[in-house]
């Protein structure tokens, strides 16, 4: 079983994605670490994050290994992921790394911004976060904050908000909702709240296929 999990940044669906493929004892990929693996690797070598072949080279050098980097998480390198997201050739390099990834048994959960829609279309199951962009500005501040990292709620949900724009309106694998994704808001609920209404979304789907 494939489940496809997608949404815009602070939205849940990282940790949703984890408890999800506890749950159901299948693999999780944060698809979004891949893309911050790249911008980290750029930087740690001293080039600029506006080569689209530059960084494409990064992508192709990718080494899971360095997936479990926790610098990965910070807020510079997501803001660098976004950047380099965006170029047709780093996205390219990636994805046949996503389907691998999913193909292998017994399935895997992937949390993103395209899964549903461009990496794995033909998912089972399909789930599409959404949140309040002042809800989502909360939960990351919260967590830079634990991070000790020094952050304003205000930038954060600037930053938010800007990220949004962009993912949305890239012209190559745009945020959006597949046809057949369920919506999932998350706004009000916590983080086990929002898992048992995915697991339910889950079930749903796989009674309907039988």
């Amino acid at each position: 079983m494939i489940i496809a999990i997608d949404g815009p940044a602070a939205s849940g669906k990282g940790t949703l994605g984890k408890r999800l493929a506890a749950h159901y004892g299948l693999r999780h990929l944060d698809t979004g670490l891949i893309y911050r693996a790249v911008a980290k690797a750029l930087i740690d070598a001293g080039q600029p994050l506006d080569r689209e072949d530059e960084a494409a080279a990064a992508a192709r050098r990718l080494d899971p290994a360095q997936l479990d980097d926790p610098l990965l998480k910070t807020d510079t390198i997501g803001r660098a992921a976004s950047q380099i997201s965006v170029f047709p050739a780093v996205r390219a390099a990636l994805v046949a790394f996503q389907r691998d990834f999913a193909r292998q048994p017994p399935g895997a959960v992937l949390d993103g911004r395209d899964i549903g829609t461009v990496i794995c279309p033909d998912a089972e199951v399909k789930i599409f976060v959404i949140a309040d962009p002042r809800v989502r500005a909360q939960r990351r501040y919260r967590e830079l904050v634990a991070r000790g990292e020094a952050a304003d709620e205000g930038a954060v949900l600037a930053d938010i908000e800007a990220r949004d724009a962009r993912d949305r309106n890239r012209t190559l694998a745009p945020l959006k909702p597949a046809p057949d994704a369920h919506a999932l808001d998350t706004s009000a609920l916590d983080i086990d709240a929002a898992v048992a209404a995915a697991i339910a979304i889950v079930e749903r789907r796989r009674a309907a296929a039988h």
